[in-house]
């Protein structure tokens, strides 16, 4: 395993700590983090994830965003001007993104 494929693992095992604050489930369970991973070579000192919300127009939208900065600023050790947290729409999220043990506890079918 390369260490930008352990980071990003270490990355998404550290956002499983972010819970989404209405729903009581963590981010990557909910399935809205598309894309964690070390910033490209030219930037080696940052971070970059991707993510999305339920439904636009979330009122906890920045509460998230935070709370993922600080996980990941706090996870390799960066300042938290070198996490980069994107908020991307495409593609749009649905239940079918949220782990089976996500949908099980809100009560969607598997």
């Amino acid at each position: 395993m390369t260490d930008r494929e352990q980071a990003r693992e270490r990355a998404m095992e550290a956002l499983r700590g972010v819970m989404d604050p209405e729903l009581g489930v963590n981010v990557v369970d909910l399935g809205l983090i598309y894309r964690a991973e070390p910033a490209p070579a030219e930037d080696p000192e940052g971070f970059e994830v991707d993510f999305t919300l339920t439904y636009p127009g979330c009122p906890l939208g920045e509460v998230i965003e935070r709370d993922v900065v600080r996980v990941l600023s706090e996870t390799f050790g960066l300042p938290a001007e070198r996490v980069r947290a994107r908020l991307v729409w495409e593609p749009f999220w649905g239940p079918e993104r949220m782990s089976e043990e996500a949908r099980i506890s809100l009560g969607y079918p598997i």
